[in-house]
């Protein structure tokens, strides 16, 4: 396993860390972009200073620590947040869920990457446990609502993408300006209460169902580790609007799993997504909506064709089965010999 994150030992000041397997180096000498307590210095210095950054954190001999003897803190201070909803096969499960009789893709959904935009604030780095959320849901034969804690409480398999560099405000970014501002990734559960979303979606979205947290990696994996993961994105019809043009040969190999109590109940693979990450970020701008250094744009549940790579409880078990208090969960992905950081979280009672 490789990439940066922000840790500390024994109560020490948190400072910029490279994994190195079950190790963390400590990369504070560095110099002082390595001595903040978040990546976020280093994001904004850009790709010529990231490739010099890559080549000394790999090669730096400073002083070493088991990864069970230190305390991770989230690697970057996050700006903004979007979550997309890139994966046409997570798309067509939750239509089918959602509408059973009418067309499960919204009519824009092939037209234009759909996103919402979240809370930053609640987004916590693996290992922190999920508090279940109270909200308005509707029960079955209902005729109001009652406020209550989430009985419909799931996972979501994602990966993220971390700005560095950011932008000017009404200057799109096209597709193909990707790398020059985006750092690396990280995965992503995107815990979703179901019943409070199915309450609230219509019109406007995810709101209370989706803010209460999401979990990120401790680790961040530089987009440069992942270049010979890169491969063609599947073929998109009808052919986006120009101003997504690009981006195509940005979709990654990432093998991905879901584990539920220490049992395998997923596998699947990001390099299926109908929308690209270079494409969320040029839609993404493409009203003049400037980026920020740590922003974190998500792809939104990763799933697959077939059974058992579906990224999500509710498309898992047919909208039947949930998580319960006590229960764990983890993502990991891969992408050959490559190790992403993992996320886990345990769900506490409401």
């Amino acid at each position: 396993m490789s990439g940066y994150g922000v840790f500390s030992v024994a109560g020490g000041t948190p400072r910029l860390g490279w994994r190195d397997g079950d190790d963390v180096v400590d990369l504070s000498a560095l110099g002082e972009v390595y001595e903040q307590p978040s990546l976020n210095a280093l994001l904004a210095l850009g790709p010529e200073a990231w490739a010099e950054s890559l080549a000394a954190a790999r090669a730096h001999d400073g002083p070493r620590a088991p990864i069970d003897a230190v305390t991770l803190h989230i690697p970057f201070e996050v700006a903004d947040y979007v979550d997309f909803y890139s994966s046409l096969e997570h798309a067509t499960n939750l239509g089918r869920l959602f509408r059973p009789h009418a067309d499960p893709l919204p009519p824009s959904w092939r037209w234009l990457p759909i996103g919402y935009h979240g809370r930053a604030g609640s987004v916590v780095v693996s290992g922190t446990a999920v508090r279940r959320p109270h909200g308005q849901v509707l029960l079955p034969g209902a005729s109001a609502p009652v406020y209550a804690p989430s009985q419909r409480l799931d996972l979501e398999l994602e990966l993220g993408f971390v700005v560095g560099v950011p932008s000017a405000s009404g200057e799109p970014v096209p597709a193909e300006r990707f790398a020059d501002h985006v750092f690396g990734v990280v995965l992503v559960n995107d815990w979703s209460a179901r019943d409070i979303q199915a309450w609230e979606y219509v019109p406007l979205g995810p709101f209370l169902g989706k803010s209460f947290q999401t979990s990120i990696s401790a680790w961040v994996t530089p987009l440069a580790l992942l270049a010979e993961r890169r491969v063609e994105a599947p073929q998109q019809e009808p052919p986006p609007p120009a101003y997504l043009a690009g981006g195509r040969d940005w979709a990654l190999d990432i093998e991905l799993e879901v584990e539920l109590n220490g049992d395998v109940i997923s596998r699947g693979n990001a390099r299926g997504l109908y929308w690209t990450m270079p494409e969320q970020l040029a839609h993404a701008t493409s009203n003049g909506a400037a980026l920020r250094t740590g922003d974190l744009m998500a792809t939104g549940t990763i799933s697959g064709p077939h059974a058992g790579s579906e990224g999500s409880l509710i498309e898992l078990t047919g909208n039947t089965s949930f998580l319960a208090d006590g229960d764990e969960v983890v993502l990991r992905g891969t992408a050959g010999g490559l190790e992403l950081g993992e996320v886990r979280g345990r769900v506490l009672p409401a």
